[in-house]
């Protein structure tokens, strides 16, 4: 390798070393956790997860996977992981990491179902489409793992996929906005209970 190369290397390593995330007073603010919380946090994250301070799509679903040895999480580590970099520059900074958790562990009814929107709405156009919700549904059922009770099958998904829809698609025009998703959320309890189970699977 020149050196060159090498010392281009060391200026990356370098720039990402030094990532420093806001003040914790910025995120105190910003988000729903006090700063003893975020100071615990940021160490291990570090730490354990990333010690750059920014953690890449890889990474994230190494650890997700920790949390589901019975399934594949994969697909649906990724899908948080988009959810949660709110940039698409295909990393997570500690900010990005702590507004997702702190939605999903203290937001309000409707800033979670904000966040499940987003989760669905896989391509962001505003809009969930029954292919994207047959994606999410399924990467759920893949972490969930051949050993759940009872047996999750293709099948399972797509009847799930197609009763939810069904319901969530009020004008019938094949896709679900988000007053309908919110709408059929607060109307229909049994929805809102499955969502939870799904969206706060982090």
């Amino acid at each position: 390798m020149s050196s060159g190369v090498d010392h281009d290397l060391e200026d990356l390593e370098m720039q990402v070393v030094r990532y420093k995330p806001e003040g914790l007073d910025v995120l105190c603010r910003k988000s729903k956790f006090t700063r003893k919380e975020l100071q615990i946090m940021y160490r291990g994250f570090k730490q354990v997860e990333c010690p750059t301070g920014i953690v890449n799509e890889e990474t994230f679903k190494e650890i997700y996977a920790q949390f589901f040895p019975q399934g594949d999480s994969s697909a649906y580590a990724h899908y948080v992981f988009n959810t949660f970099d709110h940039d698409r520059n295909g990393s997570l900074s500690f900010e990005e990491f702590v507004m997702g958790l702190s939605v999903l562990s203290r937001g309000t009814l409707q800033e979670r179902l904000q966040w499940a929107f987003n989760l669905y709405d896989i391509n962001g156009d505003g809009f969930i489409t029954k292919d994207e919700m047959t994606d999410i549904v399924s990467a759920i059922y893949e972490m969930m793992g051949r050993f759940s009770e009872p047996m999750i099958d293709e099948n399972t998904a797509k009847e799930h996929v197609d009763r939810v829809f069904l319901k969530m698609d009020i004008n019938r025009d094949g896709v679900i906005t988000f007053d309908e998703f919110m709408e059929t959320c607060r109307r229909d309890e049994n929805i809102t209970k499955g969502m939870a189970i799904f969206d706060t699977v982090l």
